[in-house]
């Protein structure tokens, strides 16, 4: 498939099953997520054998140089319970003397940010603030930070486009983008092995250990869904990013999109 080819069709956002619009995809998102947050880290290493600590770490390692300075204002967003923010303030390249407003964790479900803040108060890299905010309405000033990260949230947002634009507007003039999702791998081989477990192992062990089937069936059903990895460049370009770049990691399993305000 071309960068810029895709066999799904544009879609707005996420529509878990039983949803018609924006609104109710939302509501359903939060209170999937709100369900599963007692178990929610324990499945994500499971389930991920835990490459999900390497991504987060890789894409910290991309923008060390917006770590280091002591001034740069960096979002995590649909932080979670925290773990990229975490892997941000304990970066080897982060100032640890910057102020708590200087790294921020932003969040829909309460009880993600009540673990993200727990796990955060045991923390002795750069402080970190959480704030429970909607992603498509962020309460945030325009140009406000240097950095906009989200890790394995964006594909949950009910509306794309929105989303892109929202990132933006909370960008300084220059500063970054960094989108980290899931994606289906291309080649043949890799990929058939790739549906069985993700359609068939993941959601049954999701299942048992969650007590919440259809969260885990919600997981590979949004990633099929979800625009490929060319389809969101042009997106973001459309929203008026620049240098827009993307790549991808363990076969194709994950992609990190990047670009510029």
């Amino acid at each position: 498939m071309s960068p810029g080819g895709s066999s799904r069709g544009r879609l707005p956002g996420t529509r878990p099953a039983g949803t018609h619009d924006e609104a109710g995809a939302s509501r359903e998102v939060r209170d999937m997520f709100s369900r599963i947050a007692p178990r929610y880290d324990l499945l994500n290493h499971l389930l991920s054998m835990r490459f999900d600590v390497m991504w987060r770490k890789r894409l910290a390692s991309r923008f060390a140089p917006i770590l280091e300075r002591p001034e740069a204002r960096i979002l995590d967003l649909c932080c979670g319970t925290g773990d990229l923010a975490l892997v941000l303030a304990n970066s080897p390249r982060c100032r640890v003397d910057s102020e708590p407003l200087c790294l921020v964790g932003a969040d829909f479900a309460h009880p993600m940010l009540v673990r993200a803040d727990e796990k955060a108060r045991r923390n002795r890299g750069r402080p970190i603030k959480f704030v429970e905010a909607d992603a498509l309405s962020l309460p945030f000033a325009d140009a406000r930070f240097d950095l906009v990260a989200t890790a394995f949230g964006f594909r949950n947002l009910a509306n794309y486009a929105e989303g892109l634009r929202e990132l933006r507007r909370v960008l300084k003039a220059g500063g970054s983008v960094a989108i980290l999702e899931f994606a289906e791998p291309r080649g043949a081989l890799f990929r058939h092995g790739f549906d069985f477990y993700f359609h068939r192992v993941l959601p049954a062990i999701g299942a048992v250990i969650s007590g919440n089937a259809s969260a885990y069936t919600y997981l590979p059903n949004s990633v099929a869904r979800f625009p490929a990895p060319g389809e969101l460049l042009k997106l973001m370009e459309e929203s008026g990013y620049s240098g827009v770049a993307f790549e991808s990691w363990t076969g194709g399993i994950v992609t990190l999109h990047t670009g510029h305000a």
